[in-house]
């Protein structure tokens, strides 16, 4: 969330910025509440100030006497009273946040303005798709072979759409991508965790998935708990309500995790196949990181996703997020797509965001400075190392031989054991 005191002071540049991102918000209902809430404390404090200094009056005076006992009666109104503006703080706090959890974050100067992904702007490309791209190449699912090595069928027989099976060889592809992922970050500095996969209310508010996308997440409502939609939730958690030493930033992580969306209304031509599913596997990259140079590890971050797709010989674009098509807790973003020469259609792999310190401060996450000053709220950050799915889509299109069978990526062959996949269907 947004500093209050920020949000008080820059109102109008605050409604001016946010007026580019997607999100409605109720200014005039929280700056109503917000004055209530600070006129209701306010009031509290004094009642309970009133209530010490009574307290101490009657300690001074003889028990039993007059003025002992008309200030009995005194207590007993401003104990009701504080009794009563403290309800109504607690209550007027609760409608307060409530509120204030839907502003979004604000977009950073360098975020171009924008109304939707059209308005996205090409910041980087890397490789020649007619020189990357086999002249033999066909849409994933197209491949003869295709429906033996990821099954769909049962897979919906045994859960539903969008929940597959990888079967042998393309079981061990997808398992070569994933420790090729998670050696490349480990190369780049970022320290491996093993995350849980699912996660409480607090967590998902903490990184902004509540209260904007409840409705993309999966919810066992007996534990209350959410399935994650990407390991960036539990491991961004993981120092919440904790004060981190500034020595110790940036701090670097990676985790792999099944992550599930339920992706409402998704349909057509471009989900097919790989390119959308309800269960999918990604290697996560999350840092922590001093305000002073949250963007520019951002640069790193996108070098560290886009340097995978190269040693994967996969074209790729960078897009800059404008801010109609911004996330709602992001303040910067890029996202990285790859040609898929089959569809020949780019998908997005790897989505790189800034947060500043819009998540930390939901989730209580702090550092202490060096000097031993007042501790300060940090800056997040995280980025897909990479979106397996559509990796691996793009991996089968751009590299199928004449005889139907596809060339495996000389970076994954030492953890695949085989040139190719396909051959054994």
């Amino acid at each position: 969330m947004l500093d209050i005191k920020f949000f008080r002071e820059n109102i109008d540049m605050i409604r001016a910025r946010l007026a580019t991102k997607k999100f409605d918000v109720d200014f005039d209902a929280i700056l109503a509440c917000d004055a209530r809430r600070r006129a209701l404390v306010g009031e509290f404090e004094a009642a309970r100030s009133a209530q010490n200094a009574a307290n101490k009056e009657m300690a001074a005076m003889k028990k039993g006497s007059p003025e002992f006992l008309a200030k009995v009666g005194e207590m007993k109104a401003l104990s009701a009273k504080t009794k009563e503006l403290e309800k109504q703080v607690a209550e007027v706090e609760e409608e307060w946040r409530r509120l204030y959890l839907t502003v979004p974050n604000i977009p950073d100067e360098s975020v171009p303005v924008g109304k939707n992904e059209n308005d996205n702007v090409v910041a980087g490309t890397w490789g020649d798709p007619a020189q990357l791209v086999s002249p033999n190449a066909v849409a994933h699912w197209e491949l003869p072979w295709f429906e033996k090595a990821i099954d769909f069928k049962r897979g919906v027989k045994v859960t539903g759409a969008g929940f597959p099976f990888y079967v042998g060889d393309m079981a061990r592809l997808l398992r070569a991508l994933i420790q090729f992922c998670l050696d490349e970050a480990h190369a780049a500095g970022y320290e491996e965790v093993m995350a849980p996969i699912m996660v409480n209310p607090a967590s998902a508010t903490a990184t902004g998935q509540l209260p904007d996308k409840e409705g993309q997440m999966y919810y066992a409502p007996q534990d209350d708990f959410y399935m994650i939609p990407t390991a960036e939730v539990p491991v961004t958690n993981f120092f919440r309500d904790e004060i981190i030493d500034e020595r110790d930033l940036p701090i670097r992580r990676c985790a792999y995790t099944p992550c599930f969306r339920r992706e409402a209304g998704s349909w057509g031509a471009n989900v097919r196949g790989l390119n959308r599913l309800h269960q999918f596997d990604k290697v996560e990259l999350v840092k922590w990181v001093h305000p002073q140079h949250s963007f520019e590890e951002l640069e790193t971050l996108k070098d560290d996703a886009a340097r995978l797709l190269q040693k994967l010989g996969l074209p790729y674009r960078v897009l800059l997020i404008c801010s109609g098509d911004i996330g709602f807790p992001h303040a910067k973003q890029y996202d990285l797509e790859v040609f898929a020469g089959g569809q020949k259609r780019w998908l997005e792999v790897s989505s790189c965001s800034c947060f500043t310190d819009f998540q930390a401060r939901r989730a209580g996450i702090r550092y202490r400075p060096k000097d031993g000053g007042k501790a300060e709220t940090v800056h997040t950050l995280n980025g897909s190392g990479l979106g397996l799915p559509r990796v691996l889509a793009a991996i089968l299109e751009n590299n199928v031989q004449p005889d139907g069978t596809v060339r495996v990526p000389e970076a994954l062959r030492k953890y695949y054991g085989k040139d190719v996949i396909g051959d054994a269907y």
